[in-house]
């Protein structure tokens, strides 16, 4: 019931209706995109021009780790094991030894905070068995969350073999959302500076916004030369989640003015607006154990634009009546956004308890205590 709940507001979300944007300055980058964390697009540039992304791969390297986090196939006490290849990445790394060990809680550090390449190929191959298998994993969950310019070809974004890893502005800030449906990710992509083995080597963050940018939370930065200066850079303010993605700018100067530009505009324009279930009232329910049900509003949000927050209406469609049994979390009607009479935003309403429905015993017991009420009436 609550990945069906939680599959129908993603999708009222990502079919709100598209917005007509204010104008945004001109960007260094060749490519960028700004999306809400809730996944709603607010300002493209560009969006699906297929570029490398360099470091900025590890965030889907990070998103099927906290996955398999998640799943329980791994914890963060796990230990994972350097091989010959990983750790022969070159670029920057942490300098793991054949056969070093180091807690995936370690190794997370490295990856989010000093961009570690041998670490995300050694996590990699304890989740996959290999780095190759494991490239199959991202490239499948690349095309299970819509992105269409996406081919990863390892673990960490180097150039390989001839082979370039190709991805768009907003297939990264789509690999994002689903990063952020992980908020632990936060404490390390959030991390300043740190260290691993014990304090014997720091770590300091490649994602300086994290000093500069009030509200910024992470996420990655990228650069190898053929690759130029990519970010995707995560910041919320006042419960509004802005991710910014940016790709080939010029300096790092330019990144970080660009990816600035991005979250200024999406701050400065939009806001969230959740709506409320003061009007609900309970549903009557035939033949049930209890008289009526109660429903309530499951969580949703819509991002829109600040000027148009007053003109939203709301529309509640619920049944005047409903049958016995009813299940907790059971889907009793909908509360829809409107703007203008188009639908923005829908969000399910469901019963707040169990209602049990009537056995033939209660349904004679109520009888037989109705008869008798009447009786005694009639003798007063």
């Amino acid at each position: 019931m609550k990945r069906m709940l939680c599959a129908l507001l993603s999708a009222a979300m990502m079919t709100s209706a598209a917005f007509a944007l204010p104008e945004m300055g001109a960007l260094h980058a060749k490519s960028a995109a700004l999306y809400a964390a809730n996944g709603q697009l607010l300002y493209e540039f560009n969006a699906d021009e297929p570029l490398q992304p360099a470091s900025v791969t590890k965030i889907m390297t990070m998103l099927l780790a906290m996955e398999a986090l998640e799943r329980g196939d791994v914890t963060l006490d796990t230990m994972i094991t350097g091989s010959e290849y990983a750790c022969s990445m070159g670029g920057t790394q942490v300098w793991l030894e054949p056969g070093e060990q180091m807690p995936l809680n370690d190794m997370l550090k490295a990856i989010a905070v000093g961009s570690a390449n041998d670490c995300a190929v050694a996590v990699a191959e304890h989740l996959a068995g290999t780095e190759a298998a494991f490239v199959e994993k991202m490239n499948t969950r690349a095309k299970e969350l819509g992105c269409t310019n996406t081919q990863f070809v390892n673990a960490n974004g180097l150039d390989a073999a001839g082979q370039k890893t190709l991805t768009s502005a907003r297939d990264l800030a789509l690999i994002s959302v689903e990063l952020l449906h992980h908020p632990k990710i936060l404490e390390y992509t959030g991390i300043w500076m740190d260290s691993i083995r014990g304090g014997a080597f720091s770590l300091a963050n490649t994602n300086k916004m994290l000093k500069s940018y009030p509200g910024m939370t992470g996420l990655k930065t990228g650069y190898i030369s053929e690759a130029g200066f990519c970010i995707s850079a995560t910041a919320e303010r006042e419960g509004l989640g802005l991710i910014a993605t940016v790709m080939a700018a010029p300096t790092k100067e330019d990144r970080m003015a660009d990816a600035t530009a991005l979250l200024n505009y999406g701050f400065a324009n939009f806001a969230v607006y959740t709506p409320t279930d003061e009007d609900l009232t309970p549903i009557p329910v035939t033949l049930g154990k209890v008289k009526t049900v109660t429903p309530q509003l499951e969580q949703g949000s819509l991002v829109v634009e600040k000027a148009r927050v007053g003109e939203l209406e709301t529309k509640i469609s619920l049944p005047e009546s409903l049958p016995a049994p009813i299940e907790k979390g059971q889907k009793l009607g909908e509360l829809t956004v409107l703007d203008g009479g188009e639908t923005v935003l829908t969000v399910p309403l469901t019963a707040t308890e169990e209602v049990g429905a009537k056995g033939l015993r209660d349904i004679l017991g109520e009888f037989w205590g109705s008869l008798l009420y009447h009786q005694d009436t009639s003798n007063i």
